[in-house]
């Protein structure tokens, strides 16, 4: 992580709690975003709030939300206020007292308001962000048809209010508990991609594409 000391781009991307772990600079969000896979999204609905998870992608300016023309979350939180967060887990801080135990994270906030994709060019390019955030494979699949374009809708939220919060060390206990007879200590937490188990009728000889081989390398 850069600077945490970059001004934040607005009071409601400012953080109260813990401001000393805050993160403005974009390059420290975005680094948390394109580490993430699921987004949470929320949006305020005429039966209340609603928050879901969801596939997302990113470039310098936009952060890309998808989904069925059919989806009450998109369909509300389209040309609406919307919180898109990210949270990435990293361990759990075991401390000598239970108040102190914590956890270690990278997360961020994206606010602002989400404009419905209309022009095929840059709903294409926004698909193309989607989906080779997850794993970047657009280029080797077969061509959306129409009627799968038509009936995805594709929403752009600016990456102007973002904001990151990380917390990377270990426990904090109280300076009379030091030394006690309790362990203490951080619990690592990784994710890992398995080794791919292809479909039933793939054909023989078919093999995976680079980007999975990639996946599983890691």
């Amino acid at each position: 992580m850069t600077d945490q000391a970059s001004a934040p781009a607005s009071d409601r991307v400012t953080l109260r709690r813990l401001p000393d772990r805050g993160h403005y600079e974009p390059a420290d969000v975005f680094a948390i975003l394109d580490a993430g896979h699921i987004a949470h999204v929320g949006v305020t609905t005429p039966e209340g709030p609603l928050v879901l998870p969801m596939a997302y992608g990113r470039d310098d300016d936009y952060l890309y939300l998808h989904g069925s023309v059919a989806n009450g979350l998109l369909r509300n939180g389209r040309d609406a206020e919307v919180c898109v967060t990210v949270t990435l887990l990293d361990g759990l801080v075991i401390a000598r007292s239970a108040f102190h135990n914590s956890m270690n994270y990278r997360s961020a906030v994206v606010r602002g308001t989400a404009r419905r994709i209309e022009d095929a060019a840059k709903k294409d390019y926004a698909l193309k962000c989607i989906t080779d955030h997850v794993v970047e494979n657009w280029d080797s699949r077969r061509p959306a048809s129409e009627a799968e374009f038509k009936t995805t809708l594709v929403l752009a939220l600016p990456l102007v209010e973002i904001s990151g919060k990380v917390r990377a060390w270990g426990p904090v206990d109280d300076e009379a508990d030091l030394g006690g007879p309790q362990w203490a200590g951080v619990v690592p937490i990784t994710t890992t991609f398995g080794q791919p188990t292809p479909a039933d009728d793939v054909q023989p000889g078919v093999e995976p594409p680079d980007a999975i081989a990639r996946l599983t390398a890691q």
